[in-house]
């Protein structure tokens, strides 16, 4: 056993990333002032849809058919909404 573990120790790997021309856009994008004003107010969004998911049911499917999902996404933004404006009005 000693002889395997000191072939293991001895290998070596390397990885090289070769990035397209897509991915190379990406990387200046992310760079961009833009990019990151935007990301700083990300958090704010994130906040909202979880709370619509976890709290108002947002996340699973109650019923079939897109009608009936529609009508659980219009009921859900509109409970949220309304709470929002019943604070704001306090």
């Amino acid at each position: 056993m000693p002889s395997q573990r000191r072939l293991l120790q001895r290998r070596k790997t390397y990885s090289v990333s070769i990035k397209s021309g897509e991915h190379a856009e990406q990387m200046a994008f992310q760079e961009s002032e833009s990019f990151k004003e935007k990301a700083k107010e990300r958090y704010k969004i994130e906040a909202k849809n979880s709370e619509l998911k976890h709290r108002y049911g947002y996340d699973v499917a109650e019923s079939s058919g897109l009608l009936g999902m529609q009508l659980q996404g219009a009921m859900a933004l509109f409970a949220v909404n309304l709470k929002r404006i019943l604070k704001i009005a306090d």
